[in-house]
């Protein structure tokens, strides 16, 4: 085993001071053009998601070189995970960059963690996945909380350089935690008919790794998974739906 949780957690004030400034708003103000106009940023959250990924990168390569992990970034969007970092003994360790933004104070959206199908189940073949997925040794979620701006976006509104101070952030009171995805996940999908795993949503659990799966382990979470079938998969197959919860899968498992 490495020390990879250790090392990181180290360089999350690092992160952190990357993403705000003292009085905890987001330091990016907006997109500028050759000209030198700034445009406000949309408050999409694939928009702050993607432009959070863009700025901590650098940060990454900088804890890999230092610790002399061999950084590997997804060739596509839709593959997994984000980074792979390859220990000097080999170990690869999967690394996702997730972000999702508070819903009161201590509540969030909450995190979407990646696919409960495909490669998480063919885990000896490399489809969508830099590496196959049962060569990871652990998989890790750097997560990013944020609250976002009260106050309406004018995104119509064009600013100067001149004007850069005075331009509201539209995310600030950043939080961020490391935890391994197995400790955050839910027993339940991310939301609707989505084939994607979802995370637990009260903030001080993430923080702490305390989800559905943390007293069970991590090979109840991957057996859950691997076996777990919605109305639409089961149907494909002929089946009930053998379990929804935690409570029905330990239900399912000891009657069979």
């Amino acid at each position: 085993m490495t020390q990879f949780r250790p090392e990181m957690l180290e360089y999350l004030p690092r992160f952190k001071s990357a993403l705000a400034d003292d009085i905890g708003d987001w330091v990016v103000k907006g997109f500028i053009d050759t000209y030198q106009n700034i445009y406000t940023i949309s408050a999409d959250t694939k928009v702050i998601s993607k432009l959070i990924e863009l700025m901590l990168f650098p940060l990454l390569d900088d804890f890999a070189r230092n610790y002399s992990y061999q950084l590997i970034l997804a060739e596509h969007q839709n593959h997994y995970p984000d980074i792979s970092f390859i220990a000097p003994s080999g170990i690869k360790i999967a690394f996702d960059i997730k972000s999702t933004y508070r819903r009161s104070a201590t509540r969030v959206n909450g995190f979407t963690l990646g696919t409960y199908t495909g490669y998480f189940r063919d885990r000896e073949h490399k489809k969508n996945t830099t590496f196959p997925y049962g060569e990871y040794s652990s998989h890790y979620v750097l997560g990013v909380i944020y609250s976002r701006s009260s106050e309406d976006l004018d995104e119509r509104e064009i600013f100067e350089l001149k004007d850069l101070q005075n331009i509201r952030s539209i995310a600030h009171d950043f939080v961020l935690l490391l935890q391994e995805k197995w400790k955050i996940a839910l027993d339940s999908t991310g939301s609707g008919n989505t084939k994607n795993l979802g995370s637990i949503k009260i903030i001080e659990d993430l923080v702490n790794g305390n989800g559905p799966f943390a007293n069970e382990g991590e090979q109840v979470f991957d057996h859950y998974w691997m076996n777990y079938l919605d109305n639409e998969m089961a149907r494909a197959i002929d089946s009930k739906v053998p379990y929804r919860n935690l409570r029905e899968y330990w239900h399912w498992r000891n009657g069979n």
